[in-house]
């Protein structure tokens, strides 16, 4: 097992994708071995072949539709009309936004590619420093996978067997949360500082902006009450929302072009076949993992440190937050996380609560310096320098945290929705 760990950390430290490192190390596990290449092959496609994993590539398309399709637009001047009033008005807008658009893409990178340029111009335009348009929109971008429709909740769904509407329902409220949390950071810094703020908006403006973007609001209406009405499976929302998605850009906003169409199709593949390699790569190495009883390993370890389940959460936090800042969240969810379950199971952690705390701590690590994902997108797409917003981002921190600890010490934030539903 040590052979195999340091053989991937060492092919991943020398640039080769994450997924490919785990195929090309247990390949070489299984024909040492003398299972051979085959039982292998037949591994991998048996790691795919999943129903409710169709729902992760049609949720990238019906983001990057929406992206394409100028929706990310309509909500960020809905959310400006709404709340740029207020002190650090941008930097509330910024939030706001992310919360609305968060509810059709169900993708933090989404949401940091998508709205990120558009917010970060228009703050940059308004007075505010880089540091700070760079830092509240990387962490706004983290609300997406909290709140229905979440591409992360999906495949935990996939590898726990936790019920993935639950899961959608039982991220609302922390997804708040952290959106109130981070807005209140927005408002004492913006007072320190004594950024700028917009005209009140007339009611009358406010109204146009909520009918333009009324649409597309609508969408996580669209999928959670087909989910719970039963007319659709979780798994079959996210084709929903595909046409859901096409449907109201051709009704309402007609930005949608067969070229940006083509382009969201082709970013779609592009990025779903990361996530099946690296799925695809996962199932091999976690077959290698479970031969050399990894598992009970890490179990023994964390029952010897843990009396309880409240040591067993504070244990599983910081090994996820430590993680976090070097390792792809994806992969920790996908490699790490399936050992955990069965011994959160054990401690008696409801599956939802548990599912809702690894993704609030994942989606903070997608902020975590030297590798949060969404540090680097933003930086990009912002022209920001990425140290100047590894710094930037380290107050901002706190507000996820704090909310991470509160959903951890009561877990009726996270299980209350879906125990009303179920």
């Amino acid at each position: 097992m040590t052979t195999v760990a340091l053989g991937w950390l060492l092919l991943v430290l020398i640039g080769v994708p994450v997924g490919v490192a785990m195929i090309f190390v247990s390949m070489g596990y299984f024909y040492y071995s003398g299972m051979g290449i085959t039982f292998a092959a037949q591994r991998m496609v048996d790691g795919l072949n999943s129903f409710p994993l169709l729902a992760v590539p049609l949720f990238i398309l019906a983001a990057a539709i929406l992206n394409s399709a100028g929706i990310a637009k309509q909500l960020f001047g809905f959310a400006r009309a709404l709340i740029g009033h207020v002190p650090g008005g941008l930097g509330h807008v910024n939030v706001l936004a992310s919360l609305f658009f968060s509810g059709m893409s169900g993708s933090a990178m989404a949401d940091a590619g998508g709205l990120g340029k558009m917010e970060i111009q228009a703050m940059r335009e308004a007075g505010y420093d880089d540091e700070f348009a760079g830092a509240v929109t990387a962490a706004s971008s983290m609300i997406g996978p909290l709140v229905p429709p979440s591409i992360t909740m999906v495949l935990y769904g996939v590898i726990s067997g936790t019920s993935i509407g639950a899961l959608f329902l039982g991220g609302v409220v922390p997804g708040v949360m952290c959106a109130i949390a981070l807005m209140v950071m927005v408002f004492i810094l913006a007072r320190r500082r004594n950024y700028p703020v917009d005209e009140r908006a007339t009611m009358g403006e406010i109204g146009r902006r909520f009918i333009g973007s009324l649409p597309a609001l609508l969408t996580p209406v669209v999928i959670v009450g087909g989910i719970f009405s039963g007319y659709f499976s979780p798994t079959e929302s996210a084709a929903v929302t595909v046409l859901y998605a096409i449907a109201i850009d051709l009704l309402f906003y007609r930005e949608l072009t067969l070229r940006k169409l083509w382009d969201a199709i082709y970013d779609t593949a592009a990025t779903s076949s990361a996530i099946a390699t690296i799925v695809a790569g996962v199932s091999l190495m976690g077959f290698v993992l479970a031969r050399e009883q990894a598992p009970q390993q890490i179990a023994q370890l964390f029952l010897s440190i843990a009396d309880g389940p409240v040591m067993f959460l504070i244990a599983v936090n910081l090994m996820i937050f430590v993680l976090g800042a070097f390792i792809e969240s994806l992969v920790i969810l996908l490699i790490v996380v399936p050992i955990l379950i069965p011994i959160a199971a054990g401690f008696g952690i409801d599956p939802v609560h548990f599912g809702i705390i690894v993704v609030l701590n994942l989606m903070i690590s997608i902020l975590t310096p030297p590798m949060g994902m969404a540090l680097f997108i933003v930086a990009q797409v912002g022209n920001i320098k990425f140290q100047r917003l590894a710094v930037a981002i380290l107050p901002w921190l706190i507000p996820p945290l704090v909310v991470l600890v509160l959903v951890c010490a009561f877990p009726v934030l996270s299980t209350g929705l879906p125990s009303l539903m179920y």
